[in-house]
């Protein structure tokens, strides 16, 4: 049975790290204002965007393959998954949530006869999964910087651009938490090479509109842009997501200590009182002997 000391000391580190998981949370709340509005700011954009590629994809001539961002290069067989996560933990299952349907994806894919390796953006994702797929992996790229910007994502799409132009890989597909409130957010994988082109065509490739220059020389620097954007839009997500389920631990956290610093309390006063209550004994059966 613990001592009066020992409880005491228990009690006075619960209520040390209550005090930090309380901390963590209001800047996780703080944090998550700024980078939902960013996420929310860059969906009209991003949407924008692929409307207006597959416009574009839908004019180009038959017979013309189109930039090799767009036509692909024309097999199925190797397939690069890019994991993006977290440079830091203590965000519930915000992390695990990727990694579990990435090795998912990794097995549906090598079980259909596919090739597949892996890109990593964050360090979370890469001590996740390099135990069991580090021979997969490609590349790995962390976000140094406090606050995300455009540059990061053009790195990363840069080092994918190069990996795909260099032959290792057919058809790639980024993994994202996708935000939707600070309790809720969904695994996305969303593919970014080839572009994907709505099986029926849309309303705007069925207007007949003339583009200066050509189709295909519009597409040609538009669709390295648009990883840049796409891949931005996934971090962008990722980090607001980040935010909302640290947030979200950090105050499951702090309740949790706060339950815990009652029931020490409670096991503290009835030890003390137990303690009491035999000394009390010890002295009234010494008075009686005498």
């Amino acid at each position: 049975m613990p001592s009066l000391k020992d409880l005491k000391n228990r009690i006075k580190s619960v209520k040390s790290t209550q005090k930090i998981t309380k901390a963590m949370k209001m800047v996780a709340a703080a944090k998550l204002r700024r980078a939902r509005e960013a996420a929310e700011a860059s969906r009209p954009y991003t949407e924008a965007m692929e409307r207006m590629l597959t416009s574009l994809a839908g004019a180009v001539p038959e017979g013309s393959a189109g930039p090799k961002l767009l036509s692909g290069t024309g097999k199925d067989q190797t397939h690069l998954i890019i994991v993006a996560t977290s440079d830091r933990g203590l965000c519930g299952a915000f992390n695990s949530s990727i990694v579990r349907a990435t090795r998912r994806k990794i097995r549906e894919l090598q079980t259909a006869g596919k090739t597949v390796k892996l890109f990593f953006v964050g360090r979370k994702g890469y001590e996740q999964l390099n135990t069991e797929f580090g021979k997969l992996s490609i590349g790995k790229i962390e976000i140094k910087s406090r606050r995300l910007n455009y540059h990061d994502a053009e790195g990363v799409a840069a080092a994918v651009t190069k990996a795909f132009n260099e032959g290792e890989f057919d058809v790639a597909h980024i993994v994202f938490n996708q935000f939707k409130s600070a309790i809720s957010q969904t695994v996305t994988f969303q593919q970014l090479i080839p572009l994907a082109i709505p099986v029926k065509a849309t309303t705007e490739a069925t207007v007949p509109y003339e583009y200066e220059p050509e189709e295909a020389d519009i597409l040609a620097e538009l669709l390295p842009r648009n990883l840049s954007v796409q891949t931005f839009r996934a971090l962008l997500e990722n980090a607001a997501s980040e935010q909302g389920a640290r947030m979200t631990a950090m105050d499951n956290a702090t309740r949790n200590a706060g339950d815990m610093i009652k029931k020490l309390n409670l096991k503290y006063n009835r030890t003390r009182q137990a303690a009491i209550t035999k000394e009390l004994i010890e002295i009234i059966s010494g008075a009686e002997a005498v």
